[in-house]
C-alpha cells in the first residue's frame, strides 16, 4: 500500500453528506480490551497499513458474537483520519455485501468450487455497485482499495466488502466525475490511469475488480515476485496469455472440468472490459453485476445437464449386481464365488455396490444436534469399556462399540437397541483436549453421506477424560476386507473390482465435500475408511483434520501414507489428502498394506516398490491383488493405475484435485459397467 503524509480533508464524508443512517454502537475501551484479552498477539488476524486487526468476542445486544476489531497504529500520521472516514461511511451505508462494524469472522479455506467463486464475485460486485450508486442518494463512494484481501467471507460464503479507510465520496449523478487525490492503493490493483493522472473515478474500482476476477479464475496473486518476471503482474500476464490464445493455461487447475466453455469465455470478456486501458471504455459495476449473474445462470444450466447425465449413469450403476453369493461368478467385475459360505447370515445379500454420483453445492445435508453424554451412561453402554467390545485403537485412543436406546440414547445392554462407536481418548497424551475440541468442532459442522456422523461427546471432569460418540458402521473399517489376516476371516471375503471402485468413489465424494468445506483430513488411510452395511464408504477419523486455512504444522501422520512434500516442508494443503488417497488407491489395487515390515527389504514401503510398475501396463498384473483372480477389466485397471500415479506425484501441484479424482473414478466405474454388459 502507498503511504502519504497528507490527506484531502474536504473529501472526507460528513454526517450530513450521507443519508439513510442507522445506529452504530459505541464501545467502551474496557469492553474492547476484554474482548481481545488486552490485545493478545495470539488473536491477531491481520495487519494493515494503519494498524492491526484482532479477533474478539463482544456482547452485541442479547448475545456474544465474534468480531474483527481494528486497532489503529498511534504512530500513523493519518490513521485517525482514515478511522473517521471508515466509521462515517459504514455508519451510513448498509448493504448485505458491505461488512458491518460488527461482523462475524469466518476464515474459510480453499479450494473453492467454480459456483462458489462466481457467487463470491457477484456478491462483491453488488457491494461495489451499491457503493458507487448510493442506492439513489446524492453521493456514492469510491472504495479505492478493492482487492481480494478486502473481500471477507461469511460462514454462508456471502462476500462482504471491507476496509473503507481509503474511500472517497463522489456525486452519483455524474458517471465520469473524478476527484483529485494523492495516489493510494495496492500494487497490482492500481488503475494505470489513476496512477499517472491522480484522477480517481469509480472506474478505478472497476479496474481493481477486474484484477480480482482474474485472481478468482487463475488462483494467482495480483503481484507475485516469486514467479518468473513475465508473470509477476497477474493482469499483464493474463491479458497477454489471452491475446495469444492460451486461455486454458491460465485457469486454476482445480477448476478443470467445472467451467462451461461459454461461461469461461464470457467471464474473461467481463474481466477484460474491466481492465481496459481507457477508463471510459470500462464497464460500470452495474454492467458487471448483470454479466456475472448471466454467467451464473448459464453455468447452473450447464451443471444441470451434467447432473441429469450423471443420474442416467447412476441409474445404470444401480442395476449392476455385485453378488457375494456366487451369482455371475464368471463376470469381469463380480467377485469370485469361492469361499462365500463363510459369509455371515446378517450380511448375506447386502453387498450390492453403491456408487452414487457426487451431490454438488446445491445439495443440503441436515446436520443433527449433538448430544452431551454422561460418562456413566457411556460406561454402561460399553459394558464398562469391555475390551470384548473394542473396535480398534488409534494414535489418540481406543474405539468401543456401545448400545443405546434408538430414541432416547439412554444406555442399553449389549446387542439391544442402537449400536454406537465411542472413542475414548488417552489421558496420557497432553494435546488430547485440543485434539478433542478440533475433532468435535469440525465434525459438528459437517454432514455428508460419506462422512461419519458425530452423535455427541462427553467430558469426564472427574478423571479429566474426553470422549467422542459416532454412528456405528456395521462393516467397520476397509482394511479388514483388503488384508483380512488377523481379522475374523469367517465374515470377511475378498471384495470385487466393482465394489472396490464403489468404495473409492465414496471416499472421493467425502474428500471433495471436505475440501469444499475448507477442511483437510491429513489422515486418509484404509483403517480410517468405514463401511456401512451396504459398503458405502465413510471417512471416519478426524484426529489430524484441520481447517485448510492453516498452513503449517509439525509433520504427523502414518508412516507409509505420509506425503513426502508435507514431511519435508511441514506445509499442508488439500493435496496432502490426495497423496494419502493415492496410497489408498494403491492398497486397494494390490491388497497390500502401505507399510509392512514383514516384507523383504526394498518392498516394505508399498509406494516405493509398486509405483514404478504403475506406469507399465504389461507389468500391472504382477501387483494386482490375487484375490481378484483376473475378474477385472484390463483397460480400466490401466487407467486406474495412471490416476493412482498422478495422486502420488512428488510435487503437490502435479496432483489432481479431489473433484478430478472423483470424476475419473466415476468414469472408470461406468466403463467397467459397460465392459460387464458387453462381456
Amino acid at each position: 500500500m502507498f503511504s502519504s503524509t497528507a490527506l484531502d480533508m474536504e473529501l472526507q464524508p460528513s454526517s450530513s453528506s450521507l443519508q439513510g443512517s442507522q445506529p452504530c454502537r459505541h464501545f467502551d475501551f474496557n469492553e474492547i480490551q476484554l474482548a481481545t484479552n488486552h490485545f493478545d498477539e495470539s488473536l491477531v488476524i491481520g495487519r494493515g497499513g494503519f494498524g492491526t486487526v484482532y479477533k474478539g468476542d463482544v456482547f452485541n445486544g442479547s448475545s456474544h458474537v465474534v468480531a474483527a476489531i481494528k486497532r489503529l497504529d498511534s504512530m500513523s500520521n493519518q490513521g485517525a483520519l482514515e478511522f473517521c472516514s471508515e466509521v462515517d461511511i459504514l455508519s451510513h451505508f448498509r448493504h448485505c455485501n458491505l461488512v458491518s462494524l460488527i461482523d462475524h469472522l469466518h476464515r474459510l479455506g480453499t479450494p473453492l468450487s467454480w459456483l462458489q467463486r462466481l457467487n463470491i464475485c457477484i456478491g462483491a460486485a453488488r457491494g461495489l455497485h451499491y457503493l458507487h450508486t448510493g442506492t439513489g442518494i446524492q453521493v456514492g463512494i469510491i472504495h479505492r482499495d478493492v482487492k481480494t484481501s478486502n473481500i471477507l467471507l461469511h460462514e454462508s460464503w456471502a462476500a462482504k466488502i471491507s476496509d473503507f479507510g481509503l474511500s472517497r465520496v463522489g456525486p452519483t449523478n455524474q458517471p465520469s466525475t473524478y476527484v483529485n487525490t494523492l495516489v493510494k492503493g495496492t500494487f497490482g490493483y492500481l488503475d494505470p490511469d489513476y496512477f499517472f493522472t491522480g484522477r480517481l473515478t469509480r472506474k478505478s474500482d472497476v479496474y481493481a475488480f477486474g484484477v480480482v476476477l482474474l485472481e478468482v479464475l487463475c488462483r494467482k496473486r495480483a503481484v507475485d515476485a516469486t514467479l518468473d518476471e513475465e508473470q509477476w503482474n497477474l493482469a499483464r500476464w493474463a491479458q497477454e496469455s489471452i491475446e495469444k490464445g492460451n486461455l486454458k493455461h491460465i485457469v486454476d487447475s482445480n477448476l478443470k472440468g467445472q467451467i462451461s466453455p461459454k461461461c469461461l469465455k464470457e467471464f474473461v470478456r467481463i474481466a477484460e472490459r474491466c481492465l481496459h486501458n481507457n477508463s471510459k471504455q470500462r464497464s460500470t459495476m452495474a454492467e458487471v453485476v448483470v454479466g456475472l449473474e448471466s454467467i451464473l445462470t448459464l453455468q447452473e444450466k450447464f451443471n444441470s445437464s451434467l447432473h441429469h447425465a450423471g443420474k442416467t449413469i447412476s441409474r445404470m450403476v444401480d442395476m449392476i449386481p455385485f453378488p457375494y453369493n456366487g451369482e455371475n461368478s464368471d463376470s469381469k467385475i463380480s467377485s469370485n464365488a469361492k469361499g462365500t459360505s463363510k459369509q455371515s447370515s446378517n450380511t448375506k445379500g447386502n453387498h450390492r455396490s453403491v456408487a452414487k454420483t457426487y451431490l454438488g453445492d446445491d445439495q443440503t445435508y441436515k446436520i443433527q444436534s449433538i448430544k452431551q453424554f454422561k460418562f456413566a451412561d457411556l460406561e454402561r453402554a460399553t459394558s464398562e469399556f469391555n475390551h470384548d467390545q473394542l473396535l480398534g485403537e488409534g494414535g489418540y485412543g481406543e474405539v468401543f462399540v456401545g448400545w443405546v436406546d434408538k430414541n432416547t440414547f439412554a444406555p442399553s445392554t449389549r446387542g439391544v437397541g442402537k449400536p454406537i462407536a465411542v472413542k475414548r481418548l488417552k489421558q496420557s497424551i497432553k494435546q488430547v483436549p485440543d485434539q478433542w475440541q478440533v475433532e468435535v468442532s469440525l465434525l459438528g459442522r459437517l454432514a455428508h453421506p460419506n462422512i461419519v456422523t458425530l452423535l455427541g461427546y462427553c467430558i469426564n471432569e472427574k478423571e479429566n477424560e474426553y470422549l467422542i460418540v459416532y454412528e456405528y458402521t456395521q462393516n467397520q473399517s476397509f482394511d479388514r476386507f483388503l488384508y483380512p489376516k488377523g481379522h475374523d476371516t469367517a465374515i470377511v471375503e475378498p471384495l470385487s473390482w466393482g465394489t472396490r471402485l464403489s468404495i473409492m468413489i465414496g471416499v472421493a465424494q467425502g474428500l471433495t465435500y471436505l475440501h469444499l468445506s475448507g477442511v483437510t483430513l491429513c489422515g486418509v488411510r484404509t483403517n480410517a475408511i468405514l463401511l456401512d452395511q451396504n459398503f458405502n464408504a465413510k471417512l471416519g477419523d478426524f484426529e489430524l483434520a484441520r481447517s485448510s486455512s492453516e498452513e503449517e504444522r509439525r509433520a504427523v501422520g502414518t508412516m507409509g501414507n505420509l506425503d513426502p512434500h508435507y514431511y519435508r516442508t511441514g506445509l499442508v494443503s488439500v493435496k496432502t489428502d490426495i497423496y494419502g488417497f493415492g496410497v489408498v488407491l494403491l492398497e486397494t489395487l494390490t491388497g497390500l498394506k502401505a507399510l509392512d515390515t514383514n516384507r523383504p527389504d526394498g518392498q516394505q514401503y508399498l509406494v516405493t516398490s509398486a509405483s514404478p510398475i504403475l506406469a507399465h501396463k504389461e507389468k500391472l498384473k504382477n501387483i494386482i491383488d490375487p484375490c481378484l483372480e483376473q475378474s477385472f477389466p484390463a483397460k480400466g485397471v490401466s487407467k486406474y493405475a495412471e490416476l493412482t500415479l498422478r495422486c502420488l506425484a512428488d510435487e503437490p501441484n502435479d496432483r489432481p484435485s479431489s473433484y478430478e479424482v472423483l470424476q475419473s473414478l466415476k468414469k472408470l466405474y461406468a466403463e467397467s459397467f459397460l465392459s460387464l454388459v458387453s462381456a
